[in-house]
C-alpha cells in the first residue's frame, strides 16, 4: 500500500512529548494505522511511556495500560485473556516495548507469552539502546558503539534477538525498519489477521542517542539496511522471505554498501575514526555482518 492511500484516521494525537525526528513516533503513527482504534497496548517503561503525555491527558487515542518494565508481554497476556473471556475476539492486543524491555529485562515474560500461544501481537522498536533512561548499553547495542555505559565503546556484539524469536516457532515474525513505511505497514496488516503470538521488530535510530542530526533519522534507516547492518524479513510458520532491499542483497543483486558508510554518520562510532582510524575494529565489525549474512543464505 502506498503511504497515500493508507488511512487518514490518526491514534497518535498532536501534543505528544516525543524528540524532533523520533522514530518511534514515527512507527507507532504507521502500526495504529494499521490496527485500527479497536486496540489494546501495553507499555512498559520505556520512551513511549513518556512520548504519551502526562497523566490525566494522553497523545494516543486507544487504550493503553502503562505497566512494570519487565512485563509488556504478561500485561499483554492478562488482557488477551480477560477479552476473550468476554467474547472480545475482535480487539487487537499490542505489546509496545523498547529494545530494552525485549530484549534484556522482558525477554522472560515475552519468551512465555511465545511458548503459551497468547493471541497478541509484540512489536519491539529497536534504538539499540536504553534511550529514556539516558543512553546504556542493552542487548541490542552493536559492537564497538559509545553509549554511558560503554565509553570505550561496546566490547560484545549485539544480541540476535530475530534467532531467540524464531526458535520459539511462532506463526509469524518479521523485521522492519521505520524509513520503510510501506513495509511496516504491510507487516502489521499482515500479523492482525494471524491468529496466536505475532513479534515484529522495528530498526528506530535514534538521533540523540546516536548522536546524528534530526533531520536524518530516515536516511539513517535506509543505510542499515543498504550496508547489511539491519535486515527486512518475515517468517511465517518456520519459512523465512526477505523483503526489499534485503531480498535483493540476499539473491546477490545489488551489493552491500560498507558499513563504514552507515556507522562513520554516527557520533556514537566516532571514536573508530578520531584520533585515528581502528582499522582492527572496522573489519571486525564488516566481517560480523558478512557472516550473519552467509548465515541467511543457508536459511530454508
Amino acid at each position: 500500500m502506498a503511504i497515500k492511500d493508507m488511512p487518514t484516521e490518526e491514534c497518535m494525537l498532536p501534543g505528544n512529548a516525543s524528540c524532533p525526528g523520533c522514530p518511534a513516533t514515527m512507527a507507532l503513527r504507521i502500526v495504529l494505522k494499521a490496527l485500527g482504534k479497536n486496540t489494546v497496548m501495553t507499555v512498559p517503561a520505556c520512551c513511549t511511556a513518556v512520548i504519551e503525555s502526562l497523566y490525566p491527558n494522553t497523545s494516543f487515542d486507544v487504550p493503553v495500560m502503562n505497566i512494570a518494565f519487565e512485563a509488556a508481554a504478561a500485561g499483554a497476556s492478562g488482557i488477551e485473556a480477560a477479552l476473550r473471556q468476554l467474547g472480545q475476539k475482535d480487539t487487537t492486543v499490542l505489546a509496545w516495548a523498547g529494545d530494552g524491555g525485549t530484549y534484556d529485562i522482558g525477554l522472560q515474560a515475552l519468551s512465555g507469552a511465545l511458548e503459551r500461544g497468547t493471541n497478541f501481537i509484540y512489536i519491539c522498536y529497536n534504538n539499540q539502546i536504553y534511550s529514556n533512561t539516558g543512553i546504556q548499553r542493552s542487548g541490542a547495542t552493536p559492537y564497538a558503539a559509545w553509549t554511558t555505559t560503554t565509553v570505550g565503546g561496546k566490547t560484545e556484539f549485539r544480541k540476535e534477538m530475530g534467532d531467540i524469536i524464531r526458535a520459539h516457532h511462532i506463526p509469524y515474525s518479521a523485521q522492519t525498519c521505520i524509513s520503510y513505511p510501506e513495509d511496516l505497514y504491510a507487516k502489521v496488516k499482515k500479523a492482525k489477521d494471524i491468529h496466536g503470538p505475532k513479534y515484529i521488530e522495528i530498526l528506530a535510530p535514534c538521533p540523540p542517542g546516536w548522536r546524528f542530526s534530526m533531520d536524518k533519522t530516515v536516511e539513517m534507516g535506509r543505510l542499515a539496511v543498504e550496508t547489511g547492518a539491519w535486515t527486512m524479513y518475515e517468517c511465517e510458520n518456520d519459512i523465512m522471505t526477505f523483503n526489499g532491499k534485503s531480498k535483493l542483497i540476499l539473491d546477490k543483486k545489488i551489493e552491500k554498501k560498507p558499513l563504514e558508510e552507515w556507522i562513520k554518520l554516527q557520533g556514537r562510532f566516532s571514536h573508530l575514526f578520531k584520533p585515528k582510524r581502528d582499522e582492527e575494529k572496522l573489519k571486525l565489525m564488516q566481517q560480523h555482518i558478512d557472516q550473519i549474512w552467509e548465515r541467511y543464505r543457508k536459511c530454508p
